[in-house]
């Protein structure tokens, strides 16, 4: 066997949920690995019937050429976005670097095999959307059989392009802030900036578009697509090759994805071992200072210690507060721009009364503070320092009590700001503000128990990279259920409801259903530190 086979190989069984369920003997660790599995089943199927019913409704309104196109892109912005995010975690600055460095495989090989195994763990979230894709492609557009097979080869190709530019540009990043004493700090602001620049360079071309006279509404999706894929080459190599047949882009989207893939790994594997090397020691050589010490209870000595984990990983911060920051450039830019003028460029100038949109604010900025917590990750995290964490005199109930307290210490300064920006940019009345605020507290409250819950209950110590369980865990997976679309489907009930009935009524209801939510996942919380375990 290759070189690169041998440890891709290693770099599978040592982290597969499966080899685990098949060998463990510990019937709770087998029971917990099911949950998950059922878990993500359930996000797979979701993923797979978002893809459905987008290809229903380009078929519905005869645009289902669009389909292929409208795919290549979904699964090329989700894949460097994704990747990205990963970048730090899996490539640089992991924590089997000694053990895999001092194996007798080159830089390059290791850094190679570490981006396959990302690729491999993130292709079946790709292929739920590429293949619901297909058989809604399929049932509108009746297409030559050939296309189904060359539409699943194709889809392996689709992510890796992307994936190599997310890497790459992660690459750079660690590249810039391995010189710097402080290099975990550049690295995360650097993580920010890498990421927010991706979005705002989605509403730049959006604006080049729009400029050029293309509206992109349901009825001309197709030119729009077309001319994205004008910019984005594999989007256009795909869709040729599905809608004409083309084995010239065919050949064209696979032979690039290799050869890029080969250029990127020869430029990477030249400094490998040297930014990993940089960054490694940056982080082991701290300057102490002595000082005086005052004395914290155990929860606020936690939430501090979470604290230091957070800004001690540049994946956790980057992952952990990203929605905040945001929600904060979300509440800065309508402050700049204008609530009304946001809500016009969202609806593409369609006359609508925004003060029916105000009982949303709340769940709006929710959505961003909401996106992930801190306490649906933090109990995996300990690893191995788990055990020692048992060890100590302290109660479980403190400890994790102490996690939410700096969840909480996270989510709400950023959430009162983001609200306050967007309540004084739409003229929202005070006592309607107030309301905002309380109702926001209490969905921070629900957000930081619900996480918890899922944190301790799907809890996973054995883990060998901490992407797995902030990127990838069940636990984080499993929470981001609610936020992605019972606050949404909450955002359009509220609305609607606010036209029927007073404003007020609609936030306190809501807020105590927020409340009795919060109360009930952390009183989950304290029944399953009580028992003295997390399962």
């Amino acid at each position: 066997m290759s070189e690169g086979i041998v440890l891709l190989r290693t770099l599978f069984l040592s982290t597969s949920q499966r080899n685990a369920f098949r060998y463990s003997k510990d019937k709770k660790k087998r029971g917990r690995i099911v949950g998950n599995t059922i878990g993500l089943a359930v996000l797979h199927l979701l993923l797979m019937g978002f893809g459905i019913l987008m290809c229903f409704g380009y078929g519905t309104v005869g645009i289902i050429d669009s389909a292929p196109t409208m795919c290549a892109l979904t699964i090329g912005a989700l894949s460097f976005v994704l990747t990205l995010f990963k970048t730090n975690g899996y490539l640089f600055n992991f924590k089997e670097y000694d053990m895999l460095m001092s194996l007798p495989f080159s830089s390059r090989t290791v850094a190679a095999c570490k981006f396959l195994y990302m690729y491999a763990k993130s292709l079946p979230w790709y292929l739920n959307i590429s293949l619901a894709m297909m058989v809604g492609y399929g049932i509108y557009a009746q297409p030559p059989v050939v296309v189904f097979p060359l539409w699943i080869v194709l889809s392996l190709a689709l992510p890796i392009i992307p994936m190599l530019a997310a890497s790459f540009l992660g690459f750079l990043v660690a590249k810039v802030s391995s010189g710097f004493r402080r290099a975990n700090i550049v690295q995360t602001l650097l993580s920010f900036v890498a990421v927010l620049a991706f979005f705002s360079l989605r509403f730049v071309l959006e604006g080049v578009l729009r400029n050029n006279g293309v509206q992109v509404v349901l009825e001309q999706v197709s030119a729009a697509t077309n001319d994205a894929a004008g910019v984005y080459l594999p989007a256009r190599w795909f869709a040729n090759a599905i809608t004409k047949t083309s084995p010239a882009d065919s050949a064209l989207l696979i032979g690039v994805s290799l050869v890029l893939f080969a250029v990127v790994f020869l430029v990477v594997g030249r400094s490998y071992r040297r930014i990993n090397s940089s960054l490694r020691s940056h982080a082991s050589t701290g300057q102490y200072h002595m000082s005086s010490q005052r004395k914290h209870s155990a929860v606020v000595a936690i939430a501090f210690k979470e604290f230091k984990r957070m800004t001690g990983s540049s994946v956790y911060m980057v992952n952990g507060a990203m929605g905040e920051v945001l929600a904060t450039l979300l509440g800065v830019g309508t402050l700049v721009i204008g609530f009304d003028r946001i809500i016009a460029m969202a609806t593409q100038g369609a006359p609508i009364d925004t003060t029916m949109l105000h009982p949303a604010i709340p769940l709006i900025v929710h959505f961003f503070i909401g996106m992930v917590a801190t306490t649906a990750c933090s109990p995996s995290l300990e690893g191995k320092n788990y055990w020692i964490l048992q060890s100590l005199p302290i109660e479980q109930k403190t400890i994790y009590q102490g996690k939410m307290l700096f969840n909480m210490c996270l989510t709400v300064p950023f959430m009162a700001i983001s609200t306050l920006c967007l309540c004084v940019s739409a003229r929202v009345p005070a006592l309607d503000t107030v309301l905002y605020l309380v109702l926001g507290l209490a969905l921070c409250s629900f957000s930081t128990a619900w996480g918890c819950v899922c944190g301790i209950k799907h809890m996973r110590l054995d883990w060998e990279n901490e992407v797995e369980v902030i990127k990838q865990g069940a636990a984080v997976a499993i929470y981001m259920l609610p936020n992605m679309f019972v606050v949404m489907g909450l955002a359009v009930l509220v609305v609607f409801l606010g036209t029927q009935m007073d404003h007020n009524l609609v936030t306190i209801a809501l807020t105590l259903v927020a409340t009795v939510l919060a109360t009930l996942s952390y009183m989950a919380v304290l029944r399953i530190a009580k028992r003295g375990t997390g399962k």
